[in-house]
């Protein structure tokens, strides 16, 4: 009987230097290091292989400096999900393996938890999941409003339905003040695994208009037939945009740390 063959990993994390909000963050400081090394001790809690995808030379000197593994990629790319499939192209060269994983970090995430990436890495025992992602539980009282934190509506099966700025799915029938009172509603954490030749094929597609629309890149690839696989954390996800948010992490830093 011939065995199973055992899923290879590799953890990528996209780390761009240029930020209309927030220039140079991946090279911020909390507790002392470095963002993007904050970000990859704790991918390599959860991953054998952990890379940095850049387009600048000064995160590539960071990232060196404290031994982790990093490429060069292109200024150009559109979003995280493009310069992942670009790094893994120079990192497996011909030898990419279609059904190999690569799991998306975003590079702006220091305090995401090895248990939400393993999380995501679970979802690929099922043969039929080619894209996988997290969502968080809201409870009664939480804000929904904010169009940062997208939405996402599930099928039986935990494959999204869609994902919105909006709060989706609308009430009808009233509990607007507080709709996660009335009915359950899920946020999207933005961790990402793809199969390989999934991950090329969805970098491949042209924009497309709920994509364009709503700027979440995700719609793309459900306009186009695939299916995006997600998987319940309860934890939140603490993304730093601005050098205020560099300020709140820093303060949740000292207190996870004393």
């Amino acid at each position: 009987m011939k065995s199973k063959t055992l899923t290879k990993f590799t953890g990528i994390i996209p780390a761009r230097y240029g930020s209309s909000r927030f220039p140079g963050k991946p090279l911020a400081l909390i507790g002392g290091k470095s963002m993007i090394e904050r970000v990859y001790e704790q991918a390599s809690k959860a991953l054998e292989e952990v890379w940095v995808a850049t387009d600048d030379e000064r995160i590539m000197q960071v990232v060196s400096a404290f031994g982790g593994k990093v490429v060069i990629t292109s200024s150009s790319h559109r979003s995280g999900t493009d310069r992942c499939a670009e790094a893994v192209t120079m990192i497996r060269g011909s030898n990419t393996d279609s059904e190999s994983v690569v799991i998306n970090i975003q590079g702006d995430e220091p305090f995401i938890r090895p248990e939400q990436i393993k999380t995501v890495m679970d979802c690929f025992s099922a043969s039929e999941v080619q894209i996988a992602t997290l969502v968080r539980k809201v409870a009664p009282g939480e804000d929904l409003s904010d169009i940062n934190q997208p939405k996402v509506v599930l099928a039986k099966n935990m494959d999204a339905l869609y994902f919105s700025r909006s709060v989706i799915p609308f009430l009808r029938d009233g509990g607007h003040d507080d709709p996660a009172s009335k009915h359950q509603y899920y946020k999207h954490i933005g961790l990402y695994g793809y199969r390989t030749g999934t991950l090329m094929k969805i970098t491949a597609l042209p924009q497309s208009p709920l994509e364009l629309a709503e700027s979440l890149e995700q719609l793309r690839w459900l306009e186009n037939g695939l299916h995006i696989r997600c998987s319940v954390t309860t934890w939140e996800s603490h993304g730093i945009d601005t050098p205020h948010d560099l300020e709140k992490a820093e303060t949740l830093f000292r207190a996870q740390n004393g």
